[in-house]
């Protein structure tokens, strides 16, 4: 059965195509469009006009691909922004009479459970995981195994999020960074002594931030899924990525190999979100997974009908 999953997230919008047969997803494709719904949601406490239509025609535009595709179903979920503002149900009744989505606001802990559901999918093994997915909102943090998740928190950090309360200044200001990142440890403070007493050593990451870190470090003149999934990227390369990241302009950033322009000035505070994790639960390596909530997503959805 053919199907389209679709993720709102606060940075981008994602649409999955695959086709579910077996209890397997057959012939993935995976589509971003920087749609940030989340812009100003902090500030404002709304999701702008302005945000609602450029989502909405997103929307519109990945429903027309589903179509297209012969899906049979289309399921779609927000996030964290449309989780916090105030008008977030207002955009899901627009959502639906303008393309016919239902878009489910899920929780931060649905939202943990399909991104691990997701990383299951496309992971060898039984050991016992942390998954992390920095978005533009959140991070997810998530312990388990094959029998099921044991942990599960989302904290308000992200990319998107941490860019617009910290960092103001192009290149970026020294002392607003060092603010940012105390933020960061103090607001994930718990949750990493938490982590630290399980003593997992296998770090798998999924989202945007992650992804493109792996593209970044690869150098990928095109992004590929294949490159990107499985990939490992070790902490000194992480450090290194931030250090150069944090003396260039935006306009220099926006050329490097692996990291879309319209990703390039949030992708600072997505790397220290990382480098941060890393260095506290002291893991060395990271290994990333293009298998996220949208394959959770689409195998819950599929689970369900059979």
């Amino acid at each position: 059965m053919k199907i389209g999953t679709i993720d709102i997230g606060t940075n981008s919008m994602r649409l999955l195509l695959g086709d579910y047969s077996n209890g397997k997803i057959e012939e993935r494709k995976k589509f971003v469009n920087t749609t940030r719904i989340g812009q100003d949601v902090d500030k404002e406490g709304y999701i702008s006009q302005e945000a609602i239509k450029r989502n909405i025609k997103a929307l519109k535009e990945f429903s027309d691909m589903c179509k297209a595709e012969g899906c049979e179903q289309i399921y779609a979920m927000g996030t964290s922004a449309l989780r916090d503002s105030k008008n977030g149900k207002e955009f899901v009744q627009l959502a639906e009479i303008e393309t016919g989505i239902y878009v489910d606001i899920i929780s931060g802990k649905e939202e943990s459970n399909l991104g691990f559901k997701g990383v299951l999918e496309g992971l060898e093994g039984d050991d016992t995981i942390l998954v992390i997915d920095i978005g533009g909102g959140s991070t997810e943090f998530i312990i388990g195994d094959r029998d099921g998740i044991k942990f599960a928190k989302s904290e308000n950090i992200g990319a998107l999020r941490m860019t617009e309360k910290f960092l103001k200044a192009d290149p970026i200001n020294e002392g607003e960074f060092n603010k940012m990142s105390i933020f960061i440890e103090n607001e994930i403070n718990d949750t990493i002594k938490y982590i630290q007493s399980k003593g997992i050593k296998k770090l798998i990451g999924i989202g945007g931030t992650t992804t493109t870190v792996s593209a970044m470090n690869q150098e990928l003149e095109v992004y590929s899924m294949e490159k990107i999934h499985n990939s490992k990227i070790c902490k000194k390369n992480i450090e290194k990525i931030l250090q150069s990241l944090k003396k260039m302009t935006l306009s220099d950033k926006k050329t490097l190999k692996g990291l879309q322009p319209k990703r390039a000035d949030i992708i600072t505070a997505g790397v220290k979100i990382l480098d941060i994790i890393m260095e506290n639960l002291e893991i060395d390596e990271i290994i990333v997974s293009e298998y996220d909530n949208l394959e959770g997503l689409m195998c819950q959805k599929s689970k369900k009908m059979s």
